[in-house]
Protein backbone atom coordinates (compact mmCIF):
# COMPACT_ATOMS: atom_id res chain seq x y z
CA UNK A 1 0.00 0.00 0.00
CA UNK A 2 1.32 3.50 -1.15
CA UNK A 3 0.45 7.03 0.42
CA UNK A 4 1.80 9.88 -1.26
CA UNK A 5 3.18 12.78 -0.06
CA UNK A 6 0.63 14.71 -0.82
CA UNK A 7 -1.50 13.33 2.67
CA UNK A 8 -2.77 17.13 3.66
CA UNK A 9 -5.21 18.00 6.34
CA UNK A 10 -6.96 20.96 7.10
CA UNK A 11 -7.99 21.64 11.00
CA UNK A 12 -9.72 24.45 12.14
CA UNK A 13 -11.11 24.09 15.41
CA UNK A 14 -9.53 22.37 18.35
CA UNK A 15 -7.69 18.86 19.01
CA UNK A 16 -9.12 15.59 19.85
CA UNK A 17 -8.66 12.55 17.50
CA UNK A 18 -5.83 10.63 16.30
CA UNK A 19 -5.81 9.43 12.83
CA UNK A 20 -4.67 6.16 12.41
CA UNK A 21 -3.19 4.08 8.92
CA UNK A 22 -4.27 0.62 9.50
CA UNK A 23 -3.07 -1.39 6.25
CA UNK A 24 -2.70 -5.02 6.11
CA UNK A 25 -1.39 -5.09 2.58
CA UNK A 26 1.57 -4.60 -0.01
CA UNK A 27 2.04 -2.57 -3.04
CA UNK A 28 4.17 -3.50 -5.99
CA UNK A 29 3.98 -0.62 -8.55
CA UNK A 30 5.74 2.66 -9.29
CA UNK A 31 5.85 6.08 -7.27
CA UNK A 32 4.58 8.94 -8.29
CA UNK A 33 6.36 12.52 -8.49
CA UNK A 34 6.32 14.03 -5.22
CA UNK A 35 4.24 17.10 -4.10
CA UNK A 36 4.39 20.21 -1.81
CA UNK A 37 1.65 22.57 -0.84
CA UNK A 38 0.92 25.46 -2.44
CA UNK A 39 1.21 29.04 -0.76
CA UNK A 40 -2.74 29.70 -0.83
CA UNK A 41 -3.20 26.18 1.27
CA UNK A 42 -0.60 26.94 3.90
CA UNK A 43 -2.10 30.81 3.96
CA UNK A 44 -5.70 28.17 4.32
CA UNK A 45 -4.35 26.35 6.95
CA UNK A 46 -3.76 23.24 5.54
CA UNK A 47 -1.08 21.03 6.98
CA UNK A 48 1.00 18.16 5.07
CA UNK A 49 0.99 14.89 7.32
CA UNK A 50 3.51 13.08 5.55
CA UNK A 51 6.63 14.94 4.23
CA UNK A 52 7.50 12.78 1.44
CA UNK A 53 10.70 11.84 2.77
CA UNK A 54 10.61 11.04 6.99
CA UNK A 55 8.16 9.36 8.79
CA UNK A 56 8.31 12.37 11.07
CA UNK A 57 4.50 12.75 13.08
CA UNK A 58 3.99 9.11 12.73
CA UNK A 59 4.06 6.60 15.68
CA UNK A 60 2.85 3.19 16.11
CA UNK A 61 -0.24 3.25 18.55
CA UNK A 62 0.08 3.70 22.55
CA UNK A 63 3.69 4.06 21.39
CA UNK A 64 5.88 6.56 20.83
CA UNK A 65 8.26 5.18 18.50
CA UNK A 66 7.71 4.40 14.71
CA UNK A 67 7.85 0.83 13.50
CA UNK A 68 11.11 -0.99 12.39
CA UNK A 69 9.63 -2.89 9.81
CA UNK A 70 6.37 -3.12 7.62
CA UNK A 71 7.08 0.95 6.39
CA UNK A 72 9.07 2.36 3.86
CA UNK A 73 9.36 5.68 2.78
CA UNK A 74 10.37 5.28 -1.20
CA UNK A 75 10.30 8.00 -3.76
CA UNK A 76 7.74 10.52 -2.08
CA UNK A 77 5.79 7.50 -0.82
CA UNK A 78 5.00 6.12 2.56
CA UNK A 79 5.11 2.34 1.66
CA UNK A 80 3.09 -0.36 3.64
CA UNK A 81 5.19 -3.40 2.92
CA UNK A 82 2.49 -5.99 3.95
CA UNK A 83 1.33 -8.01 6.96
CA UNK A 84 2.55 -10.74 8.83
CA UNK A 85 5.55 -12.65 9.12
CA UNK A 86 8.74 -10.48 8.99
CA UNK A 87 6.92 -7.37 6.99
CA UNK A 88 3.95 -6.30 9.37
CA UNK A 89 5.07 -2.87 11.13
CA UNK A 90 1.33 -2.77 12.94
CA UNK A 91 -1.07 0.69 12.72
CA UNK A 92 0.36 3.90 12.73
CA UNK A 93 -1.71 6.92 14.03
CA UNK A 94 -0.50 10.54 13.68
CA UNK A 95 1.17 12.42 16.62
CA UNK A 96 -1.01 15.15 16.32
CA UNK A 97 -5.12 15.37 17.58
CA UNK A 98 -7.51 16.91 15.85
CA UNK A 99 -11.44 17.69 16.41
CA UNK A 100 -12.85 18.86 12.63
CA UNK A 101 -10.76 18.31 10.21
CA UNK A 102 -10.39 17.98 6.33
CA UNK A 103 -7.62 15.10 4.97
CA UNK A 104 -7.28 14.92 1.74
CA UNK A 105 -4.84 12.01 0.66
CA UNK A 106 -3.70 10.34 -2.66
CA UNK A 107 -3.46 5.82 -2.55
CA UNK A 108 -2.70 2.98 -4.47
CA UNK A 109 -2.94 -0.87 -3.68
CA UNK A 110 -1.56 -3.72 -4.87
CA UNK A 111 -4.00 -6.45 -6.59
CA UNK A 112 -6.21 -8.11 -3.70
CA UNK A 113 -4.99 -5.64 -0.92
CA UNK A 114 -7.85 -4.31 1.52
CA UNK A 115 -6.53 -1.49 3.84
CA UNK A 116 -8.23 1.45 5.23
CA UNK A 117 -7.81 4.86 7.35
CA UNK A 118 -9.26 5.46 10.73
CA UNK A 119 -10.31 7.99 12.92
CA UNK A 120 -11.96 9.34 15.72
CA UNK A 121 -8.95 7.08 17.39
CA UNK A 122 -8.59 7.45 20.76
CA UNK A 123 -5.68 5.51 22.86
CA UNK A 124 -7.89 5.09 26.15
CA UNK A 125 -8.98 2.14 24.02
CA UNK A 126 -7.10 -1.26 24.20
CA UNK A 127 -6.75 -1.13 20.08
CA UNK A 128 -6.88 1.36 16.89
CA UNK A 129 -10.43 1.30 16.87
CA UNK A 130 -12.37 4.38 15.15
CA UNK A 131 -14.70 4.89 12.02
CA UNK A 132 -12.87 3.46 9.10
CA UNK A 133 -12.15 4.56 5.60
CA UNK A 134 -12.10 1.58 3.30
CA UNK A 135 -9.37 1.46 0.69
CA UNK A 136 -9.38 -1.94 -1.10
CA UNK A 137 -9.39 -3.69 -4.60
CA UNK A 138 -12.90 -4.23 -5.14
CA UNK A 139 -12.04 -6.26 -8.11
CA UNK A 140 -9.73 -8.88 -6.32
CA UNK A 141 -10.61 -7.96 -2.59
CA UNK A 142 -10.48 -11.84 -0.59
CA UNK A 143 -12.29 -11.87 2.52
CA UNK A 144 -14.79 -9.30 1.61
CA UNK A 145 -18.51 -9.66 0.46
CA UNK A 146 -17.99 -8.17 -2.60
CA UNK A 147 -21.70 -7.50 -3.08
CA UNK A 148 -21.65 -6.01 0.02
CA UNK A 149 -21.17 -2.26 -0.77
CA UNK A 150 -20.50 -1.88 3.05
CA UNK A 151 -17.29 -3.37 2.74
CA UNK A 152 -15.79 -1.81 -0.51
CA UNK A 153 -13.48 0.93 -1.53
CA UNK A 154 -14.55 4.54 0.88
CA UNK A 155 -17.83 2.93 2.99
CA UNK A 156 -17.81 3.46 6.43
CA UNK A 157 -16.66 0.15 6.90
CA UNK A 158 -19.52 -2.33 7.68
CA UNK A 159 -21.45 0.06 8.44
CA UNK A 160 -22.75 2.14 5.61
CA UNK A 161 -21.96 2.04 2.09
CA UNK A 162 -21.24 4.76 -0.55
CA UNK A 163 -22.68 5.72 -3.73
CA UNK A 164 -21.74 5.87 -7.47
CA UNK A 165 -18.41 5.09 -6.36
CA UNK A 166 -15.61 6.12 -9.34
CA UNK A 167 -12.99 4.13 -7.72
CA UNK A 168 -9.91 3.44 -9.84
CA UNK A 169 -8.21 -0.11 -9.64
CA UNK A 170 -5.07 -1.84 -8.01
CA UNK A 171 -2.17 0.07 -9.21
CA UNK A 172 -3.32 2.97 -9.92
CA UNK A 173 -3.77 6.64 -8.01
CA UNK A 174 -7.18 7.41 -6.06
CA UNK A 175 -7.35 10.38 -4.37
CA UNK A 176 -9.56 10.68 -1.16
CA UNK A 177 -11.11 12.91 1.08
CA UNK A 178 -12.97 12.69 4.92
CA UNK A 179 -14.35 15.35 6.04
CA UNK A 180 -15.44 15.93 9.90
CA UNK A 181 -17.65 19.18 11.14
CA UNK A 182 -19.50 18.73 14.28
CA UNK A 183 -21.62 15.37 14.21
CA UNK A 184 -21.41 15.65 10.29
CA UNK A 185 -18.70 13.28 7.95
CA UNK A 186 -18.51 13.03 4.34
CA UNK A 187 -16.58 10.40 2.31
CA UNK A 188 -15.17 11.63 -0.40
CA UNK A 189 -13.26 9.82 -3.65
CA UNK A 190 -11.63 11.04 -6.99
CA UNK A 191 -13.97 14.74 -6.77
CA UNK A 192 -17.05 13.22 -5.94
CA UNK A 193 -18.82 12.48 -2.46
CA UNK A 194 -20.17 9.03 -1.95
CA UNK A 195 -21.11 8.93 1.47
CA UNK A 196 -22.23 11.52 4.17
CA UNK A 197 -23.90 10.68 8.21
CA UNK A 198 -24.39 12.47 11.31
CA UNK A 199 -22.54 10.18 14.32
CA UNK A 200 -25.32 9.41 16.47
CA UNK A 201 -27.49 9.28 14.22
CA UNK A 202 -30.36 6.15 13.90
CA UNK A 203 -28.87 4.53 10.54
CA UNK A 204 -25.60 4.83 12.18
CA UNK A 205 -26.70 3.21 15.20
CA UNK A 206 -28.27 0.44 13.25
CA UNK A 207 -25.39 0.18 10.77
CA UNK A 208 -23.21 -0.46 14.18
CA UNK A 209 -25.79 -3.12 15.74
CA UNK A 210 -25.55 -5.35 12.48
CA UNK A 211 -21.67 -4.96 12.09
CA UNK A 212 -19.76 -8.76 12.12
CA UNK A 213 -17.74 -9.77 15.29
CA UNK A 214 -14.55 -7.88 15.24
CA UNK A 215 -15.80 -4.74 13.52
CA UNK A 216 -13.52 -1.70 14.03
CA UNK A 217 -16.04 0.03 16.52
CA UNK A 218 -15.64 -0.53 20.01
CA UNK A 219 -18.56 -1.88 22.26
CA UNK A 220 -20.39 0.48 23.74
CA UNK A 221 -18.57 3.36 22.04
CA UNK A 222 -20.20 6.33 20.90
CA UNK A 223 -21.10 6.21 17.36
Amino acid sequence: MYFHERMKLYYPAYRIWLLALVLASAATVSAAPANQLAAEERAAGWKLLFDGKTTQGWRLFKKQSFPDQGWVVEDGWLHCLGKGGSKGGGDIITDAEFDDFELEWEWKIAPAGNNGVKYFVIETRDQALGHEYQMIDDEHAQGVDKGNRKQLTASFYAVLAPTNVPVKPAGEVNRSRILVKGDRVEHWLNGQKVLEYECGSEVVKAGVCKMPIGGSIPPGASV
